[in-house]
């Protein structure tokens, strides 16, 4: 299980450690985002800091509704206690987690200042009901 907060600009977040290929780590807070399909966007600063491998382009729909073409990289993110390889979109701005991460989790979210945030993988759920 994996837990967080809710800030007071109402943001989901969690932290959540990024892996390089040559053992490097980073910790990240990062935002929950359901309205973006990927898994993970991390800004290209750390990308390079942690020397992240390129593994091609994507066209990225923007929220303004702007396509545009974006590099991927290759990641290790520790997740249910795991590491697992995942594409990492390079963008500005803050870290996002986006709903492939969170496929096969359930989140639930106590939406106020410093509220609980939980993802929890359905299966472990599943079994104890």
């Amino acid at each position: 299980m994996l837990t967080g907060r809710v800030t007071t600009e109402k943001e989901a977040v969690v932290r959540i450690q990024v892996l390089g290929p040559a053992e490097e780590v980073a910790w990240v807070e990062a935002a929950l985002d359901t309205g973006y399909d990927g898994f993970l966007t991390l800004p290209p600063s750390l990308i390079r800091d942690l020397a992240l491998p390129f593994a091609g382009t994507a066209r990225a729909t923007l929220g303004d509704g702007n396509e545009v073409k974006m590099d991927l990289f290759l990641a290790g993110v520790v997740w249910e206690e795991e590491p697992c390889e995942v594409l990492v979109l390079a963008a500005e701005g803050g870290v996002l987690l986006g709903m492939a991460m969170l496929a096969g989790s359930r989140v639930t979210l106590d939406v106020e200042d410093d509220g609980m945030v939980t993802i929890e993988s359905l299966a472990g759920v599943r079994s104890v009901h």
